[in-house]
């Protein structure tokens, strides 16, 4: 099928549309909406820092554990009854959250809610494909511009509606979206039954992507962005392929480099308000605005990295440049700490944003094989949300060891000046079967 004949996005689909889109929506409000209100929230209950951590941590460990899990759910139940399951489990753990009573409610409604961010993104990639093969691009554009968008919106809102309504509707009101998002697949299971007609999947689609940039072919923006979001599982398809990744030192800068993405991105929603507030002398309602300054910036980075990655080979300057401004803005946040600077340093941290869409776009190009590109994933994905779902918890532990924030801020430094030779090694212009056949001089 030709990109001419492609059909409209809405035609014969608009229900999977709206449930991609306010799928979306629901992954990353979830995330962003909590951190800047935890300080209302001491006001009825305790937190602790470790507390703090552990609902820092709980991102990353769920999407690693459902990451694995739900490659079976969806064999036994379909793409469509998990991704109802999924968006029901994000919107009970989100009015659970708003009705918490305690640490330890508000830790088991925050894990409910992750559990089912960490179906929905795996399910994301293969609804896309599924219904919207001729325009994938396209839709994986809407689908990745949809969470960067859901990204800054919550800090942006979350202390004033806090501050009117209570930080339990501001937490709870969410859930909306993600209940919303259940009815286009629900209304679509309900047509199956009856055999009424339904969301048409696309046909064919052109050759994919990767392939093309494997073949020096040009590509388009809305190409690149659809390697970049692609490979988001975890279960390798093939054990012995899996089993060789170990020995790959390119699989393990790649590993690297997702690890310091994950963790700069989960710890600075964990604690960046809280470090706003209590080391850089910010008012609270300021701290959720700069939060999501921090997280605007993964906008532009999610649309303009791949396609700067897949057709200029910017891989090594892209990952220096978000790891020098990150440790540029890190080292402000420590050493010139003045409310009326946080906005400079919380912008420079904020280009650690790109080395996420960076690390996904090179999970794909950084191997020859469909097969190899999903145990490489699961086998970066495993290590990087593992690194990053200890270092909420460890910084908080930090904070409460040191009495301050300067020690946990130089942690999240030195980490990005360890990973920047990462950063090189997996910007040479080769795979991980080339580098196993180098290394062990034996085919693939």
């Amino acid at each position: 099928m030709t990109a001419g004949a492609a059909r409209p996005l809405w035609q014969g689909r608009t229900l999977a549309v709206l449930g991609i889109v306010l799928c979306a929506f629901s992954l990353r409000s979830a995330v962003a909406s909590l951190s800047p209100v935890v300080d209302l929230i001491g006001r009825d209950f305790p937190l602790s820092p470790a507390i703090i951590g552990l609902i820092g941590t709980a991102p990353p460990v769920c999407f690693a554990l459902f990451g694995l899990l739900t490659p079976l759910f969806e064999r036994r139940l379909g793409l469509e009854r998990v991704a109802v399951i999924a968006l029901s489990a994000v919107t009970l753990g989100l009015i659970a959250r708003g009705v918490a009573v305690d640490a330890v409610t508000l830790v088991i409604a925050t894990a409910l809610v992750f559990a089912g961010v960490g179906m929905a993104n795996i399910l994301m990639p293969p609804l896309v494909k599924k219904y919207f093969a001729d325009r994938m691009g396209l839709m994986m554009t809407v689908y990745t511009t949809v969470m960067a968008f859901s990204t800054f919106l919550p800090p942006l809102v979350a202390v004033p509606i806090a501050e009117t309504a209570g930080w339990r509707t501001s937490l709870s009101m969410w859930a909306v979206f993600a209940l919303a998002g259940t009815i286009p697949w629900i209304v679509m299971l309900v047509r199956d039954r009856t055999g009424a007609p339904r969301d048409a999947a696309a046909a064919d689609p052109d050759p994919e992507p990767e392939d093309r940039i494997r073949e020096g072919r040009d590509v388009s923006l809305e190409d690149a962005v659809a390697v970049a979001t692609g490979p988001i599982v975890v279960a390798p398809s093939n054990g012995r392929i899996f089993a060789r990744m170990p020995r790959i030192p390119l699989a393990w800068a790649l590993a690297a480099v997702f690890a310091t993405s994950s963790t700069m991105a989960y710890a600075s929603f964990a604690w960046l308000p809280t470090i706003l507030v209590q080391y850089e002398g910010v008012s609270a309602q300021a701290a959720g605005p700069l939060l999501s300054l921090f997280a605007f910036i993964g906008l532009p980075a999610s649309l303009v990295v791949p396609l700067l990655v897949v057709r200029f080979r910017a891989t090594t300057p892209l990952y220096i440049i978000g790891a020098l401004g990150g440790l540029v803005g890190a080292l402000g946040l420590i050493l010139w700490n003045r409310p009326e600077l946080a906005w400079l340093w919380v912008s420079l941290f904020g280009l650690v944003g790109l080395l996420f869409p960076l690390a996904l776009v090179l999970i794909s190009i950084r191997a020859r094989e469909p097969e190899t590109a999903v145990a490489l994933s699961g086998f970066v994905q495993s290590i990087g949300y593992t690194v990053a779902a200890i270092f909420p918890v460890l910084l908080g532990v930090l904070h409460t060891a040191t009495g301050g924030w300067q020690v946990p801020l130089w942690v999240l430094a030195i980490m990005l000046v360890l990973s920047i030779p990462a950063g090189v090694i997996v910007g040479r212009p080769r795979t991980v079967e080339a580098d196993w056949e180098r290394r062990h001089g034996r085919r693939w």
